[in-house]
């Protein structure tokens, strides 16, 4: 009897070791960090209370980049959310060769970040292929700098990040939409319902589980949002396509300042869990009005 009631407790064990030893040992470590004067010369890091935290809540450049990350999330988390329901539901359709268009969807996902953000610079460029498009069709006259102006930098990498991380969202909804009972559309279908309607009434409803996951899952992508960055702009120009995360990679490896850089990892850590509850509390709140 004893055997069995340990047994659970030997299978998670692994997973336990693994999650304390690269998860929550780092975690508790940036918290204390983020209270002392660390760099990564020094020997030991001296305790300074709360110093890193007023200096980065004086800084200005702090609350720059959180803001931009802050319309990052707000540009960014809104188009996965709701452009991948449409692209589900287009690729859940039973037709010939449908398969190869669920993995050209894909493919940007398996691809890595490097490659897509070298691609997407190239095509950025002045005489790139976006620039070159826009002027055979007569919207722009002259070259718009995508990745060189302060005013569309930040967007123009929005744009990456939303293309690579549709087909990832669309294998979640496909995978919920393909859980939904084909006779409630069948129904629909006889009592004369548009499918816009069943969109709307059915499919939208029954999709607000995988909704949910989606909208967290993105949120958190969007608060950490760092490769895109390194390599189309590395934060500039003037540090107007600077993110939270890649303001505390320059001050942990460029200034060496490791208890700065913890502080402001803190502070993303807090912002990031506040949008996971407020998240999940607006989507369970939905889905039981929904359900009453």
């Amino acid at each position: 009897m004893k055997q069995r009631k340990f047994t659970p407790m030997m299978f998670l064990l692994p997973g336990c070791i693994i999650l304390g030893a690269f998860i929550f040992y780092p975690m508790i470590q940036a918290i204390w960090l983020s209270f002392t004067d660390y760099n990564m010369i020094q020997q030991n890091p001296d305790f300074i209370g709360v110093a890193n935290y007023k200096e980065l809540f004086a800084d200005e450049l702090f609350w720059k980049v959180l803001g931009q990350t802050l319309l990052y999330l707000i540009i960014v988390v809104p188009a996965l959310v709701f452009l991948p329901i449409f692209l589900a539901i287009l690729v859940n359709q039973q037709l010939k060769g449908i398969t190869f268009f669920r993995s050209i969807y894909y493919l940007p996902v398996v691809t890595s970040m490097v490659v897509v953000g070298i691609a997407w610079k190239w095509m950025y460029a002045d005489q790139g292929v976006l620039n070159f498009i826009l002027q055979s069709l007569g919207i722009i006259d002259d070259p718009v700098h995508w990745l060189t102006s302060t005013s569309t930098s930040l967007f123009a990498i929005m744009a990456v990040t939303i293309w690579k991380g549709l087909g990832y969202y669309m294998v979640i909804y496909l995978a919920g939409l393909q859980a939904i009972p084909p006779n409630l559309y069948e129904a629909a279908d006889i009592d004369g319902a548009s499918k816009w309607r069943q969109i709307i009434h059915i499919t939208i409803p029954l999709l607000m589980p995988s909704i949910m996951i989606v909208t967290i899952m993105s949120s958190i992508s969007a608060m950490k949002v760092f490769e895109e960055i390194y390599v189309m702009t590395q934060g500039g120009p003037l540090n107007s396509s600077m993110t939270l995360v890649y303001y505390i990679y320059n001050q942990a490896f460029d200034s060496l300042e490791m208890g700065y850089a913890s502080a402001a990892g803190v502070i993303l850590f807090i912002v990031t869990l506040m949008f996971s509850i407020v998240n999940i509390a607006f989507m369970n709140k939905r889905e039981q009005a929904m359900k009453g």
